[in-house]
């Protein structure tokens, strides 16, 4: 059986940074990765461009059942700590919006990759991939029984993250051994996930698929604005992603669908100066032109003039535009969430190092603890983030 000082299950975002850290304070590290490689989820991550931080990163902007829990983190290891990496590996990068920070060039992922596989290098870090994990266990120490042996350590990191994405290799495998060692869940679903619609909404919504528009989405007290696109199931697009994460079955979703607009106030003023235009040919002016179609067809005022139209009609008409509300039935599930929302919970941890309070030597980090960020690299900095302490500690 061979023996290290510590062993991270897990070769993605956190599992990655832990390691290297872990290993150039001089540890002795194996990481263990069931996929043919490691890093799967940053690859693919912003087209291939790795949306690799965000630099308005704040612990507000973070779910978890312990709103606080993220702090420490998130303040001991920041995204200009991750920058100041990535610049000293010379990756090229740029701000797209709303602070999010991309590698420069298609493909260019795997720089973010190859510098955490470096960083692992320095520290010395034996990683195995293609191995699969059967068993933890611990006696003295934990033993992690794989498809290519048993291996020891004082310590064990948990870094496989949640089940989101399953076609990249994911599962709830770090779930499955906190709940072994006693660490309670909290409630786990898909988040940043696009909504799916019943019978009677997708009547209008599929003729539309692949209209996109600037919304503000609300689902709860929470209001993105972004894109928000049709889809064949629904509607999908960064606002609805964003609204997704706080939305829970049978609640509504209210959307703006002219932000910055007053609605009423646009009608009046069109109805003054282009009395004979139809509502619908007036709302295309603010609307993509099917959808203002479609909104208008649920109507039995669509094809009168303006000035037939009395104003409490068009305040009704307003309020279609700036809050337009619609109730999903559900979710595209795991297969199709960028993220879990959920998971190990933040009462069993320290939110210093990450390590279990109750079990001395047992790490959980990034996805897989309760704490989920905003899309936009907000995941990937609790990833480096958690990943650091964890490291820093072991």
């Amino acid at each position: 059986m061979t023996t290290f000082d510590a062993i991270v299950i897990g070769g993605g975002a956190a599992g990655l940074m832990g390691a290297g850290v872990a290993g150039q304070r001089g540890r002795r590290v194996l990481l263990l990765e069931h996929n043919a490689r490691v890093g799967e989820k940053i690859l693919i991550s912003g087209g291939g461009r790795c949306n690799f931080t965000n630099r308005e990163t704040r612990p507000d902007r973070f779910l978890s059942e312990n709103p606080h829990f993220a702090k420490s983190a998130l303040a001991r290891y920041t995204a200009a700590d991750f920058l100041t990496l990535v610049e000293r590996h010379g990756i090229a990068w740029y701000e797209k919006t709303l602070g999010q920070l991309f590698c420069e060039g298609a493909g260019s992922a795997r720089k973010i990759v190859a510098m955490l596989l470096d960083e692992c290098a320095r520290g010395g870090v034996q990683i195995d991939t293609g191995v699969r994990v059967h068993d933890v266990r611990r006696t003295d120490r934990f033993i992690v029984e794989t498809s290519s042996g048993a291996a020891e350590a004082p310590v064990v990191v948990l870094a496989t993250g949640g089940p989101s994405i399953p076609k990249m290799g994911a599962t709830d495998f770090a779930w499955r051994i906190a709940q072994k060692f006693g660490l309670p869940l909290t409630e786990t679903a898909p988040a940043l996930v696009p909504l799916t619609f019943g019978a009677d909404d997708l009547a209008w919504m599929q003729p539309l698929s692949g209209v996109s528009l600037d919304v503000v989405a609300q689902a709860g007290r929470a209001r993105f604005q972004e894109a928000a696109l049709f889809t064949h199931r629904g509607l999908s697009g960064p606002a609805i992603l964003q609204a997704s994460s706080y939305w829970r079955p049978g609640a509504d979703v209210t959307l703006d669908l002219a932000p910055g607009v007053d609605a009423e106030a646009f009608l009046k003023e069109r109805k003054r100066t282009r009395p004979k235009a139809l509502a619908r040919t007036v709302l295309a002016e603010v609307l993509p032109a099917r959808l203002a179609e479609s909104l208008m067809n649920r109507r039995d005022d669509a094809d009168r003039p303006l000035t037939d139209l009395r104003d409490a009609a068009l305040a009704e008409m307003a309020r279609t535009l700036s809050a337009f509300t619609v109730r999903p039935i559900g979710d595209e599930g795991y297969a199709k969430a960028e993220v879990t929302r959920g998971g190990v919970d933040t009462r069993a941890l320290s939110s210093q190092t990450m390590e279990a309070r109750a079990v001395p030597g047992l790490f959980v980090i990034g996805e897989a603890v309760d704490v989920t960020g905003w899309l936009g690299g907000y995941n990937f900095q609790w990833a480096w983030a958690s990943g650091w302490c964890a490291g820093q500690a072991l």
